[in-house]
């Protein structure tokens, strides 16, 4: 990995462990909605902290989750839960975020940000492999 890519890389990881906290403590006071977002930008940040580290990046949302599909989950790189979870909180976070009255059941947040958590491990481990490559 070339060295001046390594700060950005780490600066994603944060931002997606700092977003998945956010999204515990929002699920915690009963902001299901706004803890739904933060997962997914959870996912959106480690997910671009990868393709940063393999030279690439996106202009728009769909981009990264149509690489992500194709680079990871289609290669069998990651298990396709992982796959079904990026594309679930992709579109909850839009209706979240976008249409009015959209409300989230507790146990379905609280299942994600437990899957969000392995997700975000798994990704790390996979960007460390790659930093040897």
């Amino acid at each position: 990995m070339e060295e001046n890519k390594s700060p950005l890389v780490e600066y994603w990881i944060e931002k997606s462990k700092e977003s998945l906290h956010s999204a515990e403590l929002e699920f915690q006071h009963g902001s299901l909605n706004f803890s739904v977002n933060r997962l997914y930008y959870s996912i959106f940040y480690i997910v671009n902290a990868y393709f940063f580290l393999k030279g690439k990046s996106f202009k728009k949302h769909a981009g990264v989750k149509s690489a992500f599909h194709k680079d990871l989950i289609k290669t069998n790189t990651l298990d396709k839960k992982y796959g079904k979870l990026y594309d679930v909180l992709f579109e909850a976070r839009e209706e979240g975020d976008y249409k009015p009255f959209i409300e989230f059941e507790k146990e379905q947040v609280e299942d994600w940000i437990g899957k969000v958590k392995n997700f975000v491990k798994e990704m790390e481990i996979l960007i460390e492999q790659e930093k040897r490559v």
